[in-house]
Formats: structure tokens, sequence, C-alpha cells
């Protein structure tokens, strides 16, 4: 059965974002990265929603959210979301941040210690690998991003028809991830000295094949954060949450419920 999800918009810092929101149980946010909010539809989020009440925004200047003027990088953008928690009443929720989003809710996490009660990380970026490189998605077409991003394309995922509609959201996307993790590109250098403030229960989870943020950079997520676990995910890219669905869900659920 399909978890019907809602939509409304949440003015904070003085702009309307958009947030998706369904299921049942205790609250869970989703980070999305930088191509954006997934949508309900994933086999992911379902079943995430089937064990918890999942709030999926879509970040400032992504698909129909605003900016403010004043968010410019990755630090804005996690003083941002101390601001959304606060409003939203979500202060103290689980989260999962995927890509980008996984480096954002690791910034909101030594911002805020109050933030979140666990945190998740799913091939996050935001630490520069000491072993192999980030590929700079944004020198790429996106197709070849897309072929990236899994070791195996899932047989059977669904293809999002083109749309222009859909095509400027894309587009929107692409710029507001360039504005936010240009230079330097996708890491913070103050993160790894920063990342020892973490102090809440932290499940780090990496394709072992991820072409777009080498597994190295889970390992130094790991290494940095007290009493974090790495867990690999075999045969799998830099989208564990869509090249093995079912797998990833049960790793989120056995860890956060």
């Amino acid at each position: 059965m399909t978890v019907a999800f809602s939509e409304e918009f949440v003015e904070v810092g003085g702009a309307k974002v958009q947030v998706l929101k369904g299921g049942s149980g205790d609250p869970l946010l989703v980070l999305h990265g930088t191509g954006g909010n997934p949508g309900a539809d994933r086999a992911y989020v379902q079943g995430l929603a089937e064990r918890f009440t999942v709030y999926v925004p879509s970040h400032p200047g992504f698909n129909t959210s605003e900016r403010p003027e004043w968010l410019e990088t990755i630090a804005d953008l996690a003083f941002f979301y101390t601001w959304f928690l606060e409003h939203t009443g979500l202060e103290g929720t689980r989260v999962i941040g995927f890509s980008m989003g996984g480096w954002l809710a690791a910034e909101i996490a030594v911002m805020c210690r109050h933030a979140f009660s666990k945190l998740m990380l799913v091939d996050a970026e935001g630490i520069q690998p000491t072993d192999g490189e980030l590929t700079d998605i944004f020198l790429i077409p996106p197709a070849k991003v897309a072929e990236l991003s899994f070791y195996k394309p899932p047989e059977g995922m669904a293809r999002r028809e083109e749309t222009p509609e859909l095509q400027y959201i894309a587009d929107r996307n692409r710029e507001m991830s360039v504005r936010l993790c240009w230079k330097p590109y996708m890491f913070d250098p103050r993160l790894p000295s920063l990342l020892p403030r973490i102090k809440i229960p932290t499940r780090i989870v990496w394709g072992r094949h991820d072409k777009i943020a080498p597994l190295n950079c889970g390992e130094l997520y790991q290494a940095a954060i007290p009493g974090s676990e790495l867990v690999v995910v075999e045969e799998c890219g830099h989208s564990p949450q869509l090249e093995k669905s079912e797998e990833f869900v049960k790793l989120a659920v056995d860890f956060l419920a």
C-alpha cells in the first residue's frame, strides 16, 4: 500500500520552503543531495514512511523552495536548518542525509548539538579524501553523473518523464548546488576538526564502489565522529537508497528505530 504524503510550504528565514510529509510514528528528517527533493514515490521513502513520520524538505533554492538572499554557502544552509528545526518543532529528531545532504547534516550536528538525536550519513560529501578524489559532477553532463551514481543500475527503477517543468527544476537544482558547493569543491576544510563535537549515535552508510565520493570519505567520517559506525554496502555505488533500496531501508530502520 502506498503511503500518502502531503505538501506544504513553511516560511523560515525570509523564504517559503516546500516540505513533503507522510507516514506515521516518530519524526524523521530526510535531507536530499544535489539532485533535489526525491519526491514521495521512491521505494526507500515509502519504506521509511511505514515506520516513521517522514519530513522531506526541499532546500532553499531547490525544487519549488525560495532562497533567501543571505543564503550562499553550506554553512548558511546549516544555519537555515537550525532555524527550520526550531520553527517546525523538529529539534532533536532523527535525520538521514544523502550525499550533499549528508554533508549538510554533519554541519548542522556540529553547529547545534541538540539538533538531532540520531545521525545517518549516506555517501556524504563534505570531507576531502586522502585516498582518491571527489568527482566534479559540475564538469560532466547530468547523464554521466547518473551513470556514475550506480555500480549497476537497478532493474525497473522508474525513469521520470522529461518535461519542460522538470527540466527547469533540474537546472535550478544544479545551479543552486554550484552556488553552495563550488569553492572549495564539495568539502569544508574545517569539518574534520569539528566532527569530534558530535556525540549522538551515528551510522555512516557507503556504497563500496562509489565513484562520486570514494569510500575513504566514509572512513574519515567514521574516524572523526566518536563512537560512529561505518556500514559498507557491497556491489553498490553512490546511491544505496536507490540501488539497494530494501537493504538500505533495513539498515536505516534497524539503526533509527
